[in-house]
């Protein structure tokens, strides 16, 4: 019983560190106007992260093409998470490319690369920044840490505070994929 209440206070001191930093707000602002315009311009964002990252990145997408909170236009995005496509690229290129390999076929210059590493050092992630580059796409990363390479190669970089686990920096991630669900949705009107 003790670790259960231990796990909800530890929870409450990241997402209190979290809140103590206007920065962070800033940044995820700047991250939904990158969007927004986007979307807006007849663009799209594309989303892409590991394991429980990729979970995340598949609910940014869904929220966006179905519904947050009001009716409103479907919004294009796309999570890289066709398990024909990981495993077909992960066997003929291999997994670095798994991300990459997506973005190379569909990316356009005028997209958005909402990329997810809690520790901002997966490759596979890495290797998708460096062709959504090529492709003229703008790069918002949520990462954790110290914010690895990732925070190196992003437009707008949004970063938990450090924990030991990446199971406190996803408890962040999935506020401020929901944050920024909210921004888009009331400003794409």
């Amino acid at each position: 019983m003790k670790n259960i209440k231990k796990d909800f206070l530890e929870a409450q001191n990241i997402l209190n560190d979290f809140i103590s930093n206007e920065k962070n707000f800033d940044n995820i602002k700047s991250a939904g106007d990158i969007i927004v315009k986007s979307v807006k311009s007849g663009k799209k964002v594309i989303s892409c992260g590991n394991g429980g990252s990729m979970s995340d990145a598949m609910h940014f997408a869904e929220e966006l093409t179905g519904r947050f909170r009001d009716n409103r236009q479907a919004i294009a995005a796309i999570s890289i998470s066709d398990p024909t496509h990981i495993s077909c690229t992960a066997n003929d290129f291999g997994y670095d490319y798994i991300f990459s390999r997506y973005i190379e076929a569909i990316g356009q210059e005028g997209d958005t690369l909402l990329a997810i590493s809690t520790s901002g050092n997966s490759k596979n992630i890495l290797e998708a920044c460096k062709v959504a580059r090529e492709k003229g796409m703008k790069i918002i990363g949520l990462s954790g840490k110290d914010g690895g390479k990732l925070a190196k190669i992003c437009d707008v970089e949004i970063r938990a505070p450090k924990s030991e686990y990446a199971d406190r920096a996803q408890e962040i991630h999935i506020k401020i994929i929901h944050s920024l669900i909210h921004y888009i949705e009331e400003n794409f009107q």
